[in-house]
Formats: structure tokens, sequence, C-alpha cells
């Protein structure tokens, strides 16, 4: 395992506490994300919240090279956010906020 990937493996582990102790599930969860402005990464970003009832809002930066998605989805569960945050990162040059 990189470094890398024990850094991300630890900040998820992070937050599904941090879900379980704040949160009372299920519960409605605002993802957040960044992207390099193209349609491709958006259309992939919103495909993995196809299955579920989500309102989905973007945003270009001022230049227009970026773009913020965001989504708001009631989610059953911590590790139904973790799932989603890991599927999307395979998203080429995404940020999870």
């Amino acid at each position: 395992m990189t470094p890398q990937e024990k850094q991300s493996e630890e900040f998820y582990k992070r937050l599904k506490e941090q879900l379980e102790a704040d949160t009372d599930w299920p519960s409605p969860y605002m993802f957040k994300f960044i992207v390099p402005s193209s349609q491709e990464k958006i259309a992939e970003i919103k495909a993995a919240f196809d299955d579920l009832d989500a309102t989905i809002n973007t945003r270009d930066s001022a230049k227009g090279t970026y773009t913020s998605v965001s989504i708001k989805v009631t989610m059953e569960n911590p590790d139904a956010v973790v799932a989603k945050y890991l599927e999307v990162s395979k998203v080429e040059g995404v940020i999870s906020l």
C-alpha cells in the first residue's frame, strides 16, 4: 500500500466514525466535488448518483477552468457515503471536499 493509499484509507475511516457519531441515519448528505471543466467528467460524477433521488447543481469557476458539483441526497448510512466518495474518486482529476 502506498503512503497516499494509506492516508486516503485513514481519511475515510475518520469520516465514517464522524458520520456515525454526529448523524442519525438515513439522513440528507451534501457531497461537493471540484473537477476540471469537462462535460464527460461531470457526467461521470452524475452517473454515480443515477440510482438515487439526488439534487445536483453545477457551477463553473470564474475562468471556466473548473466546475464545482454539489449533490444533495439522502444516504442510508456512513458506509454508503464513503462508498460514493470512493466511486467518484475514480473520476480523473476530481477533488472531493
